[in-house]
């Protein structure tokens, strides 16, 4: 469900560049650009990374279960404030709202993965799989809906499932601690490395005690790690947030109108005007292929977890979307068949570093406040990493694509580079 919201809103940003001229601020009128609206899209996309670290908090005092299911009701609530929004100005609440009910989530469910399983390389990949079933066919059905009706109906529509799975979460039961009960054969079995090998269990119940655990965190290799998760969420963010508007400048993608491809017995069943100029957009379709391709990649990251250092995996992961940064654009270029290898590729990467830093981050943290760590990695992911959408924004609207992959590049190779350092570190 967070994914399927969180990837389904760039295909909204194209639809709000061509249906909104301003973004209404009381006494001032701001024109919608690409840079606007990735500021707008920043202030969403950042308050689901900012509200993570309180989440993490919380997650260590109250558990994963009540965190979930506010999770879930507070996102269908803003998808449906979003379908009745009547300028950009209530846009931007929707995706606050949004940001802040969505923040939880990942610290709450990391934390269920990493105490509650015990194989948990495996356990990060099934999750991560999930994950990415949203995040392929939420785009997907957005995109499906949007032949036969308008977005704002879209938004209305995508709120059922959550709240559908709300209603669930509230009867769910589950063991939150199954995989860090005391076992006397190995009564280290759990402790992070890089910290001395604290495995204490105490979660953090004062400001004092989020001050110190905090010193105690990045006192560690845990501070390359958030270097890691950041440079992460920029790279992943920055390419995706505008991805399906820079594909509408291929000729590949050049819209296709709904009535030229069904036969009229098919379009008067649908109800499709045919004098209406509804398109089939496909680098919409793209966008949600590439990912969907991203499951294979999220796999494949977490059984490599299992079986090979994580920080190795952390530097190959991170050097491959460097590289792709570089080639994406001469692919895109040279045709069709060049981008969809290069895009699939690009999907299977972005998710396979994934549960390699969720991993890295259960390896470098204690289990008492793991839920603290996971709080400040999807900080640094998704707040910090939402600048990302900014960022891409500003340059597609004042610099150039091959600008804004070169950036991506840039990030990429950083984190690549905190791998070695890491891997010395061990």
């Amino acid at each position: 469900m967070v994914h399927t919201y969180e990837l389904s809103i760039p295909i909204f940003v194209s639809i709000w560049l061509a249906e909104f001229d301003v973004l209404p601020l009381g006494v001032v009128e701001v024109e919608v650009t690409a840079a606007t609206l990735g500021l707008v899209v920043t202030a969403g996309y950042g308050l689901f990374g900012v509200g993570a670290l309180p989440g993490g908090v919380l997650v260590d005092r109250v558990g994963s279960a009540r965190l979930i299911t506010l999770c879930l009701f507070g996102m269908a609530g803003s998808f449906l404030l979003l379908g009745v929004s009547p300028n950009l100005l209530v846009v931007t609440l929707a995706l606050l709202l949004w940001g802040a009910a969505a923040s939880v989530y990942h610290p709450a469910g990391l934390t269920l993965i990493s105490k509650g399983v015990r194989e948990r390389g495996t356990g990060f990949a099934y999750h991560g799989i999930a994950g990415n079933v949203g995040t392929g066919l939420g785009p997907l059905l957005t995109a499906i809906l949007l032949l036969f009706v308008d977005w704002t109906v879209v938004a209305v529509v995508l709120a059922v499932p959550a709240l559908a799975a709300g209603a669930y979460a509230l009867r769910a039961q589950f063991d939150e601690t199954a995989a860090v009960e005391p076992d006397p054969d190995d009564a280290n079995e759990g402790a992070p490395r890089g910290d001395g090998g604290d495995s204490r269990t105490d979660s953090v119940d004062s400001l004092a005690e989020f001050v110190s655990e905090s010193r105690r965190l990045f006192a560690g290799a845990f501070a390359l790690v958030f270097v890691v998760v950041m440079c992460s969420g920029l790279y992943y963010r920055g390419v995706l947030t505008f991805l399906p508007n820079l594909l509408e400048s291929f000729p590949a993608f050049e819209p296709v109108p709904i009535t030229t491809l069904l036969p009229p017995a098919v379009t008067d069943a649908l109800g499709v005007d045919p004098d209406a100029t509804r398109t089939i957009n496909p680098e919409r379709y793209f966008y949600s292929g590439l990912l969907i391709v991203g499951v294979f990649g999220q796999y494949v990251g977490g059984k490599l977890t299992d079986r090979i250092p994580v920080e190795y995996g952390l530097v190959g992961g991170f050097g491959l979307l460097a590289v792709l940064a570089v080639v994406f654009l001469p692919a895109a270029s040279a045709g069709l068949a060049p981008l969809l290898i290069i895009g699939a590729v690009l999907g299977a990467a972005l998710f396979l570093v994934q549960p390699l830093y969720q991993a890295t981050v259960a390896e470098y943290s204690p289990p008492g406040t793991r839920g603290l760590s996971y709080g400040y990695t999807y900080l640094g992911v998704f707040g910090v990493g939402a600048l990302g959408g900014a960022i891409a924004g500003g340059i597609l609207t004042y610099a150039t694509p091959p600008v804004l992959f070169a950036v991506l590049a840039g990030f990429a190779a950083v984190a690549s580079g905190v791998g070695i350092a890491l891997a010395r570190y061990l």
